[in-house]
């Protein structure tokens, strides 16, 4: 089945009397990326959450952004009230004359006190299962966008078939036509064909093999059935392998054109290679 690399997730868990909101989206990229933004309780927990996030993600550009509702800073300090008055009482002894004594003694070194809250095996586990809500969330709108997706690959897949059947048909007028015109053009040069018939034959038998595109045929016909194959694959990750099929349908799409040598079938080819680079576009967006 076809998933997308785009999608968006959001979750929310409280701790310690605050409540947090995970948002988390995935964006097209080769391999797997993911940028973190954590508020500075959940600093510690970066690591295991980026493994939690690429295990279960598997490919794209992540963004991880968790916020809380209050300013962590704002309720995150205490005074070390000890200190303050042993600093007030030397700076009392010198009798200086100040304006803003409390604002000067609140400036001081660990007058302020930043309080470290630890989190425990419990507070891990609520983050963690929140993170699997917003992924869960992001993975269906990945099986949503895929569907659409995987709509549109069959439908581009299907074109490039109908025109090969269509270079198909013309293959034996294209030879006989062929065929034709060199006769033509022999006589043309009022060369003695009787003589050298046989040998001509022959000849023309040798050049219009080469022309022949009947393996291309089979070959285009078995890389497209396989990548149909693969779409209907349970895997979750084929957008590599979808690319490298389409290669391979390129190619053989490449020797029919150079093996065409008629200007409806090159259109024919035109076509065919106009749809397979839609194709292409569309699979860098597969995970």
């Amino acid at each position: 089945m076809v998933y997308s690399m785009t999608g968006f997730g959001k979750a929310s868990f409280d701790l310690h009397d605050c409540n947090y909101t995970i948002e988390i989206k995935s964006l097209n990229s080769k391999q797997m990326d993911v940028f973190t933004r954590l508020p500075n309780l959940l600093k510690e927990m970066e690591i295991p959450l980026r493994k939690q996030i690429s295990d279960s993600l598997l490919r794209g550009k992540i963004e991880l952004n968790i916020s809380s509702s209050k300013n962590e800073d704002a309720n995150s300090v205490s005074i070390n009230t000890d200190l303050l008055q042993d600093y007030y009482a030397q700076i009392k002894d010198l009798n200086l004359p100040s304006n803003d004594t409390l604002g000067a003694l609140l400036r001081l070194p660990n007058v302020l006190v930043s309080e470290q809250i630890q989190l425990s095996t419990e507070d891990k586990n609520i983050v963690e299962n929140a993170l699997t809500l917003a992924m869960d969330e992001l993975q269906a709108f990945r099986k949503v966008e895929g569907l659409a997706l995987e709509a549109d690959l069959r439908m581009r897949l299907g074109l490039i078939l109908e025109y090969k059947q269509e270079v198909k048909r013309l293959a034996p007028i294209r030879i006989e036509k062929l065929r034709t015109r060199m006769m033509d053009n022999l006589k043309a040069l009022q060369l003695d064909l009787d003589a050298s018939s046989e040998r001509l034959e022959q000849e023309m038998i040798f050049f219009i093999e080469k022309l022949d595109v009947t393996e291309e045929f089979v070959r285009l016909k078995h890389h497209c059935e396989y990548f149909e194959e693969v779409m209907q694959n349970a895997e979750l990750t084929i957008g590599k392998k979808l690319n490298f099929i389409s290669q391979e349908i390129g190619r053989e799409i490449n020797t029919l054109g150079s093996k065409a040598n008629d200007a409806e079938i090159q259109k024919m080819v035109v076509q065919m290679k106009d749809e397979l680079e839609k194709i292409k576009e569309q699979i860098n967006n597969v995970l």
